[in-house]
């Protein structure tokens, strides 16, 4: 079942429980696809891949707004993002535990036999591509940089 689809199910779902919380997050998920179907370019349809980034960037989008509500002491707008970022998460596929990046990466730099800040960028992407949908591009670049420069 595509991302869209499920989409307009929950939305049915949450109007009918008159969740408002999850009608925010849920209103913004289907805005985002009808944005990128009509994008200049876009395909009718979207690929599972691509999903994947608009839900993770949708993510990423409210994870920064609570860092800025939260320096600017507004608590009740930061409550309302960290709403929309529990339900948005429930459409991505299950995020890998640190330990677990920890240990792709590690075997990434062993294959190619990276050493030092220098392949940072070379081990950046072999590690982004790998983790894909599965970790946060913030938390691999922080793991990166913990295993190079020790």
């Amino acid at each position: 079942m595509s991302l869209e689809t499920t989409i307009n199910e929950e939305l049915k779902k949450a109007m009918l429980a008159k969740d408002e919380k999850g009608l925010r997050a849920i209103r913004a998920i289907k805005s985002a696809i009808l944005l990128a179907k009509t994008a200049e370019g876009g395909a009718a349809g979207l690929t599972e891949e691509a999903e994947i980034k608009m839900l993770q960037k949708l993510v990423k989008q409210r994870k920064d707004s609570i860092e800025i509500f939260e320096t600017q002491n507004r608590a009740d707008l930061a409550t309302k993002e960290k709403e929309e970022v529990e339900i948005i998460e429930k459409f991505l596929p299950k995020q890998m535990g640190v330990d677990e990046i920890k240990a792709v990466i590690e075997s990434i730099i062993k294959e190619s036999g990276a050493t030092g800040m220098a392949a940072l960028g070379q081990i950046m992407g072999l590690a982004s591509k790998q983790l894909a949908g599965k970790a946060d591009g913030k938390t691999i670049s922080t793991i990166v940089k913990e295993l190079l420069s020790a």
